[in-house]
């Protein structure tokens, strides 16, 4: 779908210049991706970079097992640090990205990435920007892992789901928790219904409600 130069200037409110705009209005594309698509799995390459307008896209490393392991959530005006880095070194992707919900983005080919980065200022900050922000989430898991118990841990990925999806209530199997934080289905099932007791949440067949989110 092609865009707009007035949409992509209502949407990034002066966060690109003008050209850039011009540019990004000529050769993105537009799309619209349904709850549980792929928009890139391990050992594909990655022909373009998307950029997040509005929805939640989820980004998981996979084991050699095949468990995955989430590393972040990418919301609105969000691109995946992860994408940029396989793209500009023309890598194969090492994670997988998916739709937690209906999720508009803007598909920017990969050869633009790195043009860009030469030609508009605004480019080169955002691209610094967005990888500075994946580094502080990768701080974070690491303290979380490191510092907190696996407990805290289940309450604040809870916590960062509904704060993503803007909403209280998760429809989420106790089986994806786990494979997200790379623990058993019965760890969190157990330690669900002691947040549950803590009145943290209330639990329901397939779902979770958060209390006071």
């Amino acid at each position: 779908m092609n865009i707009s130069l007035n949409y992509l200037q209502e949407t990034f409110k002066g966060q690109f210049e003008y050209a850039l705009l011009d540019d990004l209005a000529k050769v993105g594309q537009q799309k619209i991706v349904p709850t549980g698509a792929y928009l890139i799995r391990p050992g594909e390459f990655i022909r373009s970079v998307p950029i997040i307008i509005r929805g939640s896209v989820k980004i998981l490393r996979p084991d050699q097992e095949g468990r995955e392991a989430l590393l972040y959530y990418l919301g609105g005006l969000d691109a995946c640090a992860m994408s940029l880095t396989c793209c500009l070194g023309s890598r194969r992707s090492e994670i997988t990205a998916v739709a937690e919900e209906e999720t508009e983005l803007i598909a920017i080919p990969v050869d633009k990435v790195d043009e860009w980065l030469c030609r508009y200022s605004t480019w080169k900050q955002f691209v610094f920007q967005t990888y500075q922000k994946r580094f502080d989430n990768l701080l974070t898991t690491i303290d979380e892992v490191t510092f907190h118990k696996l407990d805290e841990r289940l309450l604040t990925y809870l916590q960062k789901k509904v704060q993503s999806c803007q909403c209280r209530e998760l429809t989420i199997t106790h089986e994806e928790i786990a494979n997200e934080l790379a623990t058993s289905r019965e760890v969190i099932s157990r330690l669900l219904k002691q947040l549950e007791k803590m009145n943290k949440l209330k639990l329901q067949r397939g779902k979770i409600e958060m209390v006071g989110a």
